[in-house]
């Protein structure tokens, strides 16, 4: 199984964060998304998983959870917007994969066999950065993290 993962979006969805998303097989967005019109473009794509940002204002936005847990393969993942939010010990809950967004920094980080994943931003460049979005395969045993740079 191959999950998309996307971020600050801010409304924006370029067209190549659309191509590295096409043939997944389930979307998480982390938040920020900017419209419900990304949502639905997403959805066009693979079943959509996703939270609530900062910037997510409006009757539209407030439908979206704060954060959100959703099993995907046999791996538990949970889903919120900025990782300095998270009240709850992932380890200790089964939890498996942190994703979160917020920051526009891509993150590939494993601490007590929990994979934190940050996509980065894939619409707004901060500090430099490029933008991102993810990919998350899933086979047997095996979850295997990666970061798709956009402007390569």
């Amino acid at each position: 199984m191959i999950i998309g993962v996307i971020s600050d979006t801010h409304g924006v969805l370029k067209q190549g964060a659309l191509a590295a998303l096409r043939g997944v097989d389930h979307i998480i967005h982390a938040g920020d998304v900017g419209s419900p019109e990304v949502i639905s473009a997403l959805r066009l794509l693979a079943p959509v998983t996703a939270v609530r940002g900062n910037i997510d204002r409006g009757a539209w936005a407030w439908s979206l959870p704060v954060e959100e847990m959703v099993v995907l393969d046999g791996k538990t993942f949970y889903v919120l917007h900025d990782v300095n939010d998270l009240a709850l010990e992932p380890a200790s809950t089964g939890i498996q994969v942190i994703v979160s967004g917020h920051t526009h920094q891509p993150l590939i980080k494993n601490a007590k066999d929990v994979l934190y994943f940050n996509p980065g931003s894939a619409s707004q460049r901060r500090r430099g950065g490029p933008l991102s979005i993810g990919h998350i395969r899933i086979s047997a045993q095996l979850v295997q993290p990666e970061i798709i740079h956009l402007d390569s």
